[in-house]
């Protein structure tokens, strides 16, 4: 192609020509730009209205709940005792606190082991059944023997006996068990420890042996005289001259010993008693109180007979009987026993202590399970993972000690409280017993025996709360005073002052106000008119912001409808409107509305709902209920699924071994794999009570039935059959067994069938009602919708009323909700103009497309017009050349 010029030929500008006109034909471009920046500015605009909305919501958002507004604070004058947090039922006041115990954990042990990996025992297949349980009676320490001979002429020596570290206050005056229980228990509030001293018997062949006695009559024919005393008491004294037979003689022993007698009230004067016959041979005497017990004859001159002596002369005797202490951890903890001579005290040197006397009740509420130890995992590893892995309410780890065999595992219960004690069991599988290296390691009962070593001993904490005494299982305290919960830290005294918070509510109320009136001004801002500079925000006239803004004053103009209290609207708290539209807050006035109606502020602003009748709860409302009041009525109450043995329990029922159950809890169609469970069932003989106890522990304690918080109640009926409950109510409550190995489930429930729960049904305000379990939802499209209740009790019909009203922070935060988020009218007007960019984006590129083919056409023409005059021109000089030479010739 040649090199084209246009305008060569013709002497034409047509580049010039062309760019003017284009210029002109290229004018509606910057319209379109213009209606862009237009578009874009009102996003723009839409976005900062959006942040201040957003910003006024969060503004609301302590106004909107009952306890963000009616808080109170807290305050202790010793916190590391006790602090507290309170509800908005609490009650401002002053309480008084004092903890005397804190509940702690139970913490078991083992003995040493060389090696974490070694295997224990031959890997025979072992089963451990954890329970979690609560001991009474008897108590955990230590039984002394019977107090060293020596005891009795020298004492115990200064230094001879420590517990717990402490050097215990003795003498050589300390000869009887029971003043060395009154040192130890002087020292008491030191160590942690208190003794009692064991009653003191005499030997119980002092007077005879097999049914006969050895007590010989006393003869003083030879001149001489006699006399026996118990605990200084003289119980029998025969003079000279007496024969044998006609004095001193087992049945006269007997006679003095019986009824209301001279030497019986001076024996109880010396709290002594007496048991047995000195007749048979079985003469005792007891001192409760553990004091020493002398028995002594005196002789003067010739006698014969006597104690020990039918015949015989009688020289005189004397014998002393001593008795023993037993020791009690007054906090559960193992005892050490120190001192120079601990053995004189009847005990023994070192770190000691089991439970004795007692009795364990397992806990029902609590989970229980089996673990399987074998070969693959009989070290302390394994058994430590084993533990952990089933997750039984029980944390187990391994502690080193530095020593020869310093590998110790450690057991603890995974909560606190009283009802927090393990008792281990350890059972073979089948016909064949358990490993007995891990019986010796593992088996541990509170009232049996006890393998491994407390550490520490579950305990509940102990407080009394203004003159009332209060227990707990855990460092938290509810309940003792409506709306406080305490946390317990130590031992010890500290008050708790519960006030008012009218700080914190001054505070919100003022960011209340502080955020409206910023958004008031942002919405002038964005869509007010300035007369002075003749120019209007980017929103102008928008219908979206004149909605919201009238919206904005409507509400807050409106006394709050279904309102009950001696408040309605937000001039009794000083809260008005200024002239330009912004709020403005009197003080001194909401000063007084939180002084004289504390209470009623909340209904200004939050959401409440009220029943009339106490087994009916309110929970929650949406944006769509309505505010009013409703009548409750109800059709049906909701109840739980359950199966009942067909008959009474027997009086004791045989678990077989390797017993397994599967079952399904509040299982749906198809069935939930997380609804379903196998359980275990140890083996062994169990009463009715036993085994509701032991069925709710196993199912309870079942992995994915704890992990969604199913759980059963397993009771005996009042015609003493077992029944089995759901915890859930509702359709969705049911519970199904299947027996797999050992015990079939026909042998503990007959032919029983399972019973199916049914939600609550009824209407709220004469408007249809949507039940799950007990909760009672207002349908979607009445005014009644989201409003839900929950429904206990056990009365049908006409349940009072439901009241809900709508706080000025309520209502705002729900229009502020409307106009926010992906489907607020806020995004809906932004995605409107941000279409209307991309519409005017694509007019303009269909425009711009458009002149491209304008410019071809215009230089198509010019380039043809620049032709033509060029042919012209060259024609015209032909025809000058030609006329030139014509006029020469």
């Amino acid at each position: 192609m040649g090199i084209s010029s246009p305008g060569i030929g013709s002497n034409l500008n047509v580049n010039d020509i062309i760019t003017k006109l284009m210029a002109v034909e290229s004018q509606p471009l910057a319209s379109f730009d213009k209606k862009s920046a237009s578009y874009l500015g009102k996003v723009s605009a839409f976005g900062s209205l959006s942040g201040a909305l957003g910003t006024f919501q969060g503004a609301l958002t302590s106004l909107t709940t009952l306890s963000g507004i009616q808080a109170l604070t807290s305050t202790s004058t010793d916190s590391a005792i006790v602090s507290g947090s309170a509800s908005a039922k609490a009650v401002a006041g002053t309480y008084r606190v004092d903890v005397s115990q804190v509940a702690q954990a139970q913490t078991l042990a083992s003995g040493g082991y060389k090696s974490v990996s070694a295997s224990i025992g031959l890997g025979a297949t072992t089963t451990l059944n954890i329970q979690m349980g609560s001991v009474s009676g008897g108590g955990f320490g230590l039984a002394g023997t019977q107090l060293g001979a020596g005891v009795l002429s020298g004492g115990i020596t200064p230094g001879g006996l420590s517990i717990n570290n402490t050097a215990i206050a003795t003498d050589n005056s300390t000869r009887s068990a029971r003043l060395l229980a009154d040192a130890i228990n002087a020292k008491s509030a030191t160590t942690g420890v208190t003794a009692k001293a064991s009653a003191t018997v005499t030997s119980a062949t002092l007077f005879g042996a097999a049914g006969a006695s050895s007590f010989g009559d006393v003869d003083t024919s030879g001149g001489g005289s006699y006399a026996l005393s118990v605990g200084g008491v003289e119980i029998a004294a025969q003079l000279a001259n007496v024969a044998g037979g006609a004095g001193v003689t087992a049945a006269s022993i007997d006679a003095a010993l019986t009824g209301n007698t001279a030497v019986t009230r001076a024996l109880a004067d010396a709290n002594i008693t007496v048991s047995g016959t000195a007749a048979d041979g079985t003469l005792q005497f007891t001192n409760s109180d553990g004091s020493n017990i002398a028995i002594a004859e005196s002789v003067n001159g010739a006698v014969n007979g006597g104690i020990g002596n039918s015949g015989s002369a009688n020289i005189g005797s004397s014998t002393t009987a001593l008795s023993s202490i037993s020791l009690t951890s007054t906090n559960g903890s193992q005892i050490t026993v120190g001192g120079s001579n601990p053995a004189a005290a009847g005990l023994t040197a070192g770190v000691g202590g089991s439970y004795t006397g007692t009795t364990f009740t397992q806990d029902a509420t609590r989970s229980s399970g089996n673990i399987v130890i074998d070969s693959s995992n009989n070290n302390l590893q394994g058994i430590r993972d084993a533990i952990n892995k089933a997750n039984f309410g029980v944390t187990a780890s391994i502690v080193g000690d530095g020593s020869s065999t310093p590998n110790h595992l450690v057991l603890t219960s995974s909560a606190t409280g009283a009802n927090s004690t393990m008792r281990i069991s350890v059972a073979g599988s089948g016909a064949d017993p358990a490993d007995p290296a891990l019986v010796s390691l593992l088996a541990y009962d509170p009232a049996g025996v006890q393998n491994l070593s407390q550490k520490a001993a579950a305990q509940d904490t102990f407080a009394n709360v203004n003159g009332i005494a209060v227990t707990s299982t855990s460092t938290s305290i509810t309940g003792a005073v409506e709306g406080l919960s305490l946390s317990v830290g130590k031992v010890g005294s500290a008050s708790i002052t519960l006030a008012k918070d009218s700080g914190s509510l001054t505070t919100s109320i003022n960011g209340f106000i502080k955020a409206y009136n910023e958004l008031t001004n942002q919405i002038t801002q964005l869509s007010g008119y300035d007369a002075e500079t003749k120019t209007g925000g980017p929103l102008l006239g928008d219908s979206t912001v004149q909605t919201l803004q009238a919206q904005l004053r409507k509400q807050l103009s409106n006394s709050i409808t279904g309102l009950q209290g001696n408040l309605s609207n937000l001039s009794q708290v000083g809260i008005a409107f200024q002239k330009n539209g912004t709020l403005t807050l009197d003080s001194a006035k909401l000063n007084k509305a939180i002084s004289t109606n504390f209470s009623d502020i909340a209904g200004l602003f939050a959401a409440l709902g009220k029943s009339t009748d106490s087994n009916v709860s309110f929970l929650s409302s949406t944006s769509a209920t309505k505010a009013g009041q409703y009548e409750l009525n109800i059709t049906q109450l909701a109840t739980q699924g359950s199966i009942k043995a067909a008959a009474p329990a027997p009086a004791n029922t045989v678990i077989a071994a390797d017993t397994t159950w599967t079952v399904k809890l509040n299982d749906s169609i198809p069935t939930t794999t997380v609804n379903v469970a196998s359980v275990s069932l140890p083996a062994g003989s169990y009463t009715p009570t036993a085994l509701a106890t032991l069925l709710q522990s196993a199912i309870n304690g079942a992995s994915s039935f704890s992990a969604s918080g199913a759980t059963v109640t397993v009771a005996v009926d009042d015609d003493g059959a077992l029944k089995v409950t759901s915890n859930r109510f509702g359709s969705k409550s049911n519970i199904k067994f299947t027996g797999e190995t050992g015990t079939a489930v026909s042998d503990i429930f007959g032919a029983a069938s399972a019973v199916d729960g049914v939600d609550v049904a009824g209407t709220i305000g004469s408007f249809a009602a949507v039940g799950d379990g007990q909760v009672l939802s207002g349908a979607p499209g009445a005014p009644t919708d989201g409003l839900k209740v929950e429904v206990k009790g056990d009365t049908l019909g006409k349940r009072g009323e439901v009241g809900f009203s709508q706080g000025y922070a309520y209502q705002l935060n729900n229009l502020a909700s409307a106009f926010l988020g992906a489907k607020g009218y806020i995004a809906g007007r932004t995605s409107g103009l941000n279409d209307s960019v991309k519409s005017i984006s694509k007019q303009k590129d269909d425009f711009s497309a458009k002149l491209v083919d304008i410019e071809a056409r215009y230089r198509k023409q010019y380039s043809a017009l620049d032709t033509a005059l060029s042919s012209l021109s060259t024609t015209a000089s032909f025809l000058t050349q030609q006329f030139a030479a014509m006029a020469k010739s």
